[in-house]
Formats: structure tokens, sequence, C-alpha cells
């Protein structure tokens, strides 16, 4: 089976990241400008789709966020699990490692991993600059879904 696993130094402490990835301000800032909940899902808008992704919160804390997919879309991602494992650094030091992994995908969904790979590396690079910086760069921003920093 298939699996998407990227890692990254991010200087940024834990907590830091644990709001990138768990709150609405954190995930507009890197991820996707159109964010909502719905109790423990999130749906996540990105350009063309014709619906956001559904993905079910099933942890957040200091040593793990996970996500389930649980939409219809994209079909290739349905009942995957997205993990982001924090780590300390080993040198003592506020770092923190960050622990990307894409897991689950069914053998006929295999053609779309790399894609989804490169998608996860541009998203993780994004999410590690706006933890160590504070600025926004959403990778994605639907039409009707600029944030009020950029206008």
């Amino acid at each position: 089976m298939a699996e998407i696993a990227l890692q990254v130094d991010v200087a940024a402490s834990r907590e830091r990241l644990l709001a990138a990835l768990d709150t609405q301000e954190g995930l507009t800032s890197w991820w996707s400008t159109a964010v909502e909940r719905e109790g423990e899902d999130l749906l996540v808008t990105v350009p063309d789709a014709p619906e956001a992704l559904r993905l079910r919160r099933e942890r957040a804390d200091l040593d793990r966020v996970g996500w389930r997919s649980v939409g219809m879309y994209p079909p290739s991602w349905q009942g995957t699990t997205v993990t982001w494992d924090l780590f300390d650094h080993p040198d003592g030091s506020r770092r923190t490692l960050l622990l990307l992994r894409h897991l689950g995908w069914a053998p006929e969904a295999a053609a779309s991993v790399p894609a989804a790979a490169g998608g996860w590396a541009e998203a993780i690079v994004r999410l590690k600059d706006y933890a160590q910086s504070g600025r926004p760069q959403p990778l994605f921003v639907p039409t009707g879904h600029l944030r009020a920093e950029a206008e």
C-alpha cells in the first residue's frame, strides 16, 4: 500500500505548530483560505474542485494531529489518514521535527499518490514558513475567499 511521508525541521514550538494545524486562523494561513468546521470535520475548499475535502479530526494534541478523509472528494482520498507527528528537536532547542504521513491509499488510487505527494510538499513548506514567521501564505485561495491581509 502506498504512503506519503515528509519530514521538516521547523524553528517553532509544538504549541505553535498545533495552532497552525488545528485552528481556523492557522489552517487558513498555510493551506486554504476556505476552511470551515462542522463539528470534528474540516471542510477544505480548493480551486476547481467539485466539492470541499472533508477530513474528520481524530486527534489533536502536542504529539499528533490526525485526520481521516470521510468525504467523497477526491475519490482517491476516501478512507485515507493524514497524520502530523510533532517531535522535540534532538538538540534541545525550541525547534520541532514535523513528520507528515498520508496513509491508507487503496491499490486503485496508486496513480494519484505522486500528485498528492507534490501537493503536500508545497503545503508543508508553507506550513513551515507560517509557523516560523507568522506570515500567512496559503497554498489555495479559492475565488471569493481572499484573506483580509491580501486585500
